[in-house]
């Protein structure tokens, strides 16, 4: 596993990561992950349910790099997404901060307003409960999500960006808030890239 970072998700972020890989990849192809990822402690036992930051971003790092061992860095890359989708769907959505969505005074806003506010939701998220500081800018064309120190990234060098999962959340999340659209989102700069921060840039028009 890569140097410990002194950084941390909560329990909880990391066990939406566990359950969705496990049922992404099902639970052998998840305790092969844990294992190339030198976290066995974890086979047949998932993190806490609850919002204690000690899940490093080194074993979140660990883990994605684990899927491009295990499935090459193509297949690593879908699998990332995959999960990262999954993640949001099965997790992240109940956060209590996300409660209002299903409200009808949200229902009502424009789809370009619903994106907004699940973007800045998530970055709220982010920021508030793990040591992933998070933004969002709007611009005419769309958006910029942010992310000062991605565990995705950390400790990592590569010639392409590597948060594949991070978008795979983005892209969920905006399908949610927005009833089903599908937004295009892609990193633009990443710290495994030598860049200062990870930026996630996403079309404000749904893909077709």
């Amino acid at each position: 596993m890569l140097e410990l970072s002194g950084l941390y998700y909560p329990n909880r972020i990391a066990r939406y990561f566990f359950l969705a890989m496990d049922d992404v990849m099902g639970p052998n192809g998840l305790n092969v992950v844990l294992s190339l990822a030198g976290l066995d402690r974890y086979i047949g036992t998932l993190p806490p349910d609850d919002l204690v930051k000690q899940f490093d971003f080194a074993a979140m790092a660990s883990l994605n790099y684990a899927l491009e061992e295990m499935y090459g860095v193509r297949g690593g890359r879908g699998m990332a997404l995959r999960v990262g989708r999954a993640s949001f769907s099965q997790g992240f959505r109940h956060f209590g901060a996300f409660s209002g969505v299903s409200h009808p005074a949200f229902q009502s806003l424009s789809l370009e307003e619903r994106c907004g506010l699940g973007l800045r939701t998530l970055a709220d998220i982010f920021t508030t409960f793990t040591d992933q500081p998070s933004s969002i800018t709007v611009s005419d064309t769309g958006y910029l999500f942010t992310v000062e120190t991605s565990p995705m990234a950390w400790g990592r060098m590569s010639d392409k960006p590597v948060c594949h999962a991070l978008v795979g959340i983005l892209q969920e999340c905006l399908r949610w808030v927005s009833n089903g659209h599908e937004f295009h989102v892609h990193e633009t700069e990443c710290l495994a890239c030598g860049d200062g921060q990870c930026v996630f840039k996403i079309n404000s028009t749904p893909i077709g």
